[in-house]
């Protein structure tokens, strides 16, 4: 018997944590999990760089991203490390059929999108610091000085709104351990 974390019947789940924490890698495995009568899709992210392999991602241009900003096409956006981030309209479309929903979402960006989804279910992605560190220096994006940027706000709090369901996950060990509390909380597999 599988475990499920009661969500009040809430069909929008918030990935967000620090860059390098796995929640790229945990929505791959999330996805792979996926049989044909699961109602469950994570929504590609629309970001202002190049997507890599492992993320669901789409890249668009500052002047694309921007006139999509303001024609509506996205019902979640912000900004963070000089990029652009949104996810698109089409998941009112999907909660409206009754889809569950996962988004890579932000964890400053949290108040804003439990104010236009109050039932959101918030989930932390978190990795011990030293895990975190060496993450972030394989991905090879970014310099030490970066790096070291990240790491202090990455152990920062961040602002949770009153009513708003906050699960945590580490991911500092096995992905599948993670990639299994992932799916029991949005209710992928089990009996």
């Amino acid at each position: 018997m599988s475990t499920r974390i009661e969500t009040d019947g809430r069909g929008l789940f918030y990935v967000m944590g620090p860059s390098g924490s796995g929640k790229d890698s945990l929505l791959r495995a999330l996805r792979e999990r996926l049989g044909p009568d699961d109602r469950v899709v994570v929504a590609h992210r629309y970001i202002t760089r190049e997507a890599d392999a492992n993320e669901a991602s789409v890249a668009l241009t500052p002047d694309e991203f921007q006139r999509r900003q303001a024609l509506g096409c996205l019902a979640l956006n912000w900004h963070s490390h000089g990029l652009h981030y949104g996810i698109g309209v089409e998941i009112e479309q999907w909660l409206a059929a009754g889809l569950t929903v996962i988004v890579n979402g932000s964890r400053e960006y949290l108040p804003q999108a439990v104010a236009r989804y109050p039932k959101l279910c918030a989930i932390h992605v978190r990795v011990k610091p030293e895990v975190l560190a060496a993450r972030l220096r394989q991905r090879g994006r970014e310099s030490e000085e970066a790096i070291a940027r990240r790491l202090v706000r990455a152990g920062q709090a961040f602002d949770v709104p009153d009513g708003c369901l906050l699960v945590e996950i580490d991911n500092s060990g096995a992905l599948r351990a993670s990639a299994d509390a992932l799916a029991r909380v949005v209710g992928v597999g089990g009996d």
